[in-house]
């Protein structure tokens, strides 16, 4: 019977706790419209537009979401869920669940499955040197070689703002990469600058805008995208 309490009491205070937390967290959402898709350099689907909603739940130290884009004409479709921990203002553990390809059920896991499941370490550096540092893994899922085996794509991205509006980016795929992003040993794949403004509708609402200037030296491919931020 004591045990019974004690289990009961330690139930209650984790749900109490956690029902505290989720009150004090907010719930977002937004939607921006792209002039084509281009994720890490590597284009995604046809040269077109693309919508990409976003729904996401954020405490001050965690956060979770849901991410998708699609094009107009249908042929591409994204859904992708996140959940990230923030060690610091500086550190952060991301988990992803990338879905693009929609070939089997979309709740099939097992061998063979859509899904790719990556990990990604965050780093963003105090206001006196402001670089932004990413490491993504993709530890399982769908990301293979020829052979059948995990490929473990992994992309490394630099990031430095050169203005309060603009921010230059240099990424690489570490390593053997056919499915994601098309590399054979470490290649560059997306190298640019991308500039954002808010550009004044009315009196009372501006609306944020931005522009991506990009390579793909590994590719040899470059790359213009235009975005709204609703």
């Amino acid at each position: 019977m004591k045990k019974v309490f004690i289990k009961t009491v330690f139930v209650l205070a984790f749900s109490i706790t956690t029902l505290s937390a989720f009150a004090q967290g907010s719930l977002n959402t937004g939607v921006d419209i792209v002039s084509s898709y281009v994720w890490r350099g590597v284009a995604q689907g046809s040269n077109e537009p693309n919508i990409q909603p976003s729904v996401s739940y954020a405490t001050n130290k965690i956060s979770i979401g849901a991410w998708g884009s699609g094009n107009f004409s249908g042929s591409l479709k994204e859904f992708d869920l996140s959940a990230t921990y923030a060690f610091s203002s500086q550190f952060s553990l991301t988990l992803t669940d990338y879905n693009w390809t929609f070939s089997k059920d979309y709740f099939n896991y097992k061998r063979g499955t859509d899904h790719i499941y990556e990990a990604a370490l965050g780093y963003t550096g105090p206001a006196a040197f402001p670089l932004s540092v990413s490491c993504n893994t993709m530890f399982a899922g769908a990301d293979k070689k020829a052979d059948g085996d995990n490929a473990y794509s992994t992309y490394v991205e630099l990031g430095y703002p050169i203005s309060p509006a603009a921010k230059v980016f240099c990424g690489a795929s570490l390593f053997d990469s056919p499915a994601v992003y098309g590399t054979t040993g470490l290649g560059v794949t997306n190298l640019g600058l991308k500039v954002s403004k808010s550009v004044a509708i009315t009196d009372k609402f501006s609306l944020p805008v931005y522009g991506i200037v990009g390579f793909n030296p590994d590719a040899s491919k470059a790359f213009l995208v235009a975005g709204i931020t609703l």
